[in-house]
């Protein structure tokens, strides 16, 4: 137990500012360099797991709708659901004809 390999951290960010969780991102980085350590990284904050992730896993309803490297998954979006939470996330025009098309607007 003192030195784990897998932690599972739910919403470990959500309540604090954002100069607070930046903090806290830079410290799990370090934590994760420093012991190779694991994380199941549990958020609804997509900046954050941008920041901290390197696989991603989208769920809806409990289920897993898109999953990949998370350059892909935020860069490339295939469901529209997860189209639908990266607009939301990062103040982009979310219109499901151009979603539908591919191509999500600024």
């Amino acid at each position: 137990m003192l030195r784990p390999r897998f932690i599972v951290l739910d919403e470990p960010t959500s309540a604090l500012d954002m100069s607070v969780q930046a903090q806290i991102v830079d410290l799990l980085s370090d934590l994760q360099r420093k012991y190779g350590l694991a994380y199941l990284f549990i958020s609804h904050d997509l900046k954050v797991v941008r920041a901290l992730s390197d696989h991603v896993i989208v769920m809806k309803d409990g289920k897993v709708v898109e999953q990949g490297a998370t350059e892909t998954i935020f860069d490339n979006p295939v469901e529209t659901y997860t189209k639908a939470l990266m607009a939301a996330a990062f103040d982009m025009e979310f219109d499901e004809r151009a979603v539908a098309e591919g191509v999500v607007r600024m």
